[in-house]
């Protein structure tokens, strides 16, 4: 893996991040790991491979979709049921018959992003909630259901809300006490901002200078429609290390290829959600594959692989066929949000990897 830890420090260097972890796993067992840089520039603190990072959109995933995942296999809802039955307020709205396998692919029809919180951003906490599903509630589909492809965080906020009715729980609550734990990944989790806020035995990667809070962040969500929302929402707010993120998907690997696992996932549940949807777009279930011939993953991953990317330098892929995984977590937005050269870098930096293992 010389050429990859090179090319990790080289991007160090380079200013691709501030600093990152790589994780690569192959046939069931993780055969690299290492930080690199700094979890933050000033004060200057040195990034270990033990960091927790804010996962940003990775939560679509690794929060938002196996919370359905589970509800899909507990028989509480199934996956062409319409927004309108799954929730009573969406019932004669434009959104009733979205379905949520629209929702988790990103065929909805609803918009990639909205700025809620500079309307939320000034109301107590207490009512902040409220506010924001009202204007999901009011959000209009911007083309017909299953008529195109467009990623959309304004979808999972909508998931996050559909597991809480379904569930009866917070999607934080429940992702922890029906996934996370039984897994024993202590280092996924949620910060709500009612909780006290960071635990500070963890050394956290700091983010962006942002300027609603005007602080550089640290153990807080940079995602701003997350933070008014309380730290808590379907498309981020999740925080984690390398290796736990690395913990779930390879549960989810061993329950796709019928290896030994905890049984907590049923097989053709995930096989389902794994499986790209249709050509509209790339999407499996709340996971990308690879798009052709510009993907994130490089060259190498074969179109039978998972992944997903999040805004603040995070990533993962993994290749179902060839049992691979590679976690690139870095805090490339720190400080400034507008750092885009992670985009050369991942592929850069996957092909190394797989050209390392002969792959």
């Amino acid at each position: 893996m010389k050429s990859a830890r090179d090319l990790m420090q080289r991007g160090v260097a380079d200013g691709v991040f501030s600093g990152g972890v790589l994780l690569v796993a192959e046939d069931n067992g993780v055969i690299f790991l290492e930080g690199f840089g700094f979890a933050r520039l000033a004060p200057e603190r040195p990034l270990t491979a033990d960091a927790v990072f804010d996962l940003a959109s990775l939560t679509k995933p690794l929060a938002t979709t196996v919370a359905l995942m589970l509800l899909v296999q507990q028989a509480k809802l199934h996956l062409d049921q319409t927004l309108g039955n799954a929730i009573s307020d969406f019932s004669g709205t434009d959104k009733q018959s979205v379905t949520i396998r629209q929702l988790l692919s990103h065929t909805s029809g609803l918009p990639d992003y909205r700025p809620y919180y500079k309307e939320l951003v000034d109301l107590p906490p207490s009512e902040r909630k409220g506010l924001f599903r009202s204007l999901l509630l009011a959000e209009e589909l911007i083309h017909g259901p299953g008529e195109a492809s467009l990623y959309s965080d304004v979808g999972f906020m909508i998931l996050e809300w559909i597991v809480e009715v379904i569930a009866q729980k917070p999607l934080d609550d429940f992702v922890r006490e029906s996934v996370y734990d039984p897994l024993g990944l202590n280092h996924l989790f949620f910060v709500p901002s009612n909780s006290g806020g960071r635990r500070n035995d963890l050394l956290y990667v700091a983010t962006a200078d942002c300027p609603l809070r005007r602080r550089i962040l640290d153990g807080e969500v940079h995602d701003e429609n997350a933070y008014v929302a309380g730290g808590v929402a379907g498309h981020a707010g999740l925080f984690g290390t390398a290796q736990d993120v690395y913990g779930l998907l390879n549960e989810l690997l061993s329950v796709h290829a019928g290896r030994p696992n905890t049984e907590l996932f049923n097989g053709d549940v995930v096989r389902t959600f794994f499986e790209r949807q249709s050509d509209l777009g790339s999407w499996a279930l709340g996971f990308d594959t690879p798009t052709r011939p510009d993907s994130s993953s490089g060259r190498y991953f074969s179109d039978q692989s998972i992944g997903h990317l999040g805004f603040t330098g995070t990533s993962f892929w993994a290749d179902l066929s060839r049992d691979v995984i590679v976690i690139l977590l870095t805090n490339r937005i720190h400080p400034n949000p507008d750092n885009e050269r992670i985009k050369v870098f991942r592929p850069i930096i996957h092909d190394a990897v797989m050209e390392a293992m002969g792959r």
